[in-house]
């Protein structure tokens, strides 16, 4: 494990402080957010409270099964990024980010595909998966005539990052197909729904997230599902056999609730064959790539080195 960044944990730390401060007039994010605010989160952008900025270099596409992507699509490329926004299953969407797609795109010389899974609680599992892995399968038969290149990556954020492991399980054990993504990217992934000691002990600190927003977002992805159930590999990657997965990127904060679960499942990818770059971030807090902070461009640049050159 690399700690990284604690020349910023004071800077760090204070927006940690200055945030949990601007959600004591925030309604609490308990255990599933009701309608009201559950439209409030869709319509802004994650982490904040005004819409997101779509750009033009966006565009929106059908693919096969009908599942919506956006992708960009830079001069030059060399490989094809399937990425999965973060939202908690339930908010979040494909143009949310367009101004961090696009500069990844063109950085790192990659066709980025962002997939506009469906959204908990209206669909909750497998909805979300299916349409990732349909999403998968896709840019594993046209990558080549579509983007020119069949070097493909994988990889999302928080939600994302948990529906990517699952992605490249579902391609492995249902059509067979290991090696087509050449590495993943997870950035503070939940990957055991039944909670992890961290997510259990984090409590109530108004920080992103905290022990009873993710049992909510649980709650929502899988509804009346038991710890047990949610336990099965199909829901909760960290209990899968990860043999035959790609060299992955694996970073979390210090702050996180997660932080148990990248820690963990990090060791069993290793153990499984694979490398893996562990990255945890001193101070950082879950969902910290959303905000203006060194500790973000840093990481930022460090994911657009990973996925060129990896």
């Amino acid at each position: 494990m690399t700690m990284t960044d604690e020349d910023c944990l004071a800077e760090t730390l204070a927006f940690n402080e200055q945030f949990e401060a601007a959600a004591a007039s925030r309604p609490p994010r308990g255990r599933a957010p009701d309608a009201t605010v559950l439209a409030l989160l869709r319509r802004s952008r994650l982490g904040g409270d005004t819409p997101p900025v779509r750009l033009p270099q966006g565009q929106d596409r059908v693919v096969a099964g009908g599942v919506k992507v956006r992708a960009f699509v830079p001069d030059h490329v060399d490989g094809v990024y399937l990425h999965i926004h973060g939202g908690g299953w339930a908010f979040g969407s494909a143009d949310g980010q367009d101004e961090r797609l696009w500069r990844l795109a063109v950085q790192a010389r990659l066709a980025v595909v962002s997939v506009e899974y469906r959204l908990a609680p209206e669909h909750p599992f497998p909805a979300g998966p299916d349409d990732c892995e349909a999403a998968a399968r896709w840019l594993v038969d046209h990558a080549a005539a579509e983007f020119g290149t069949q070097r493909l990556l994988i990889g999302g954020e928080s939600a994302g990052a948990h529906l990517s492991v699952l992605t490249l399980l579902r391609l492995r054990d249902r059509h067979g197909i290991t090696g087509a993504f050449r590495a993943a990217h997870l950035l503070f992934g939940p990957y055991d729904l039944s909670m992890t000691p961290s997510q259990r002990s984090f409590g109530s600190k108004r920080l992103l997230s905290n022990t009873d927003s993710v049992r909510g977002s649980y709650e929502l992805f899988t509804p009346g599902m038991g710890a047990e159930q949610r336990r099965d590999p199909e829901v909760s990657p960290l209990f899968a056999d990860l043999a035959g997965l790609p060299p992955a990127r694996i970073v979390v904060g210090t702050e996180d609730p997660l932080l148990d679960d990248s820690l963990f499942l990090a060791q069993r990818w290793q153990a499984a064959g694979a490398p893996v770059q562990l990255g945890v971030v001193a101070g950082a807090m879950h969902g910290f790539t959303l905000f203006p902070l060194t500790i973000t461009e840093r990481e930022l640049q460090r994911e657009r080195d990973f996925l060129a050159t990896v």
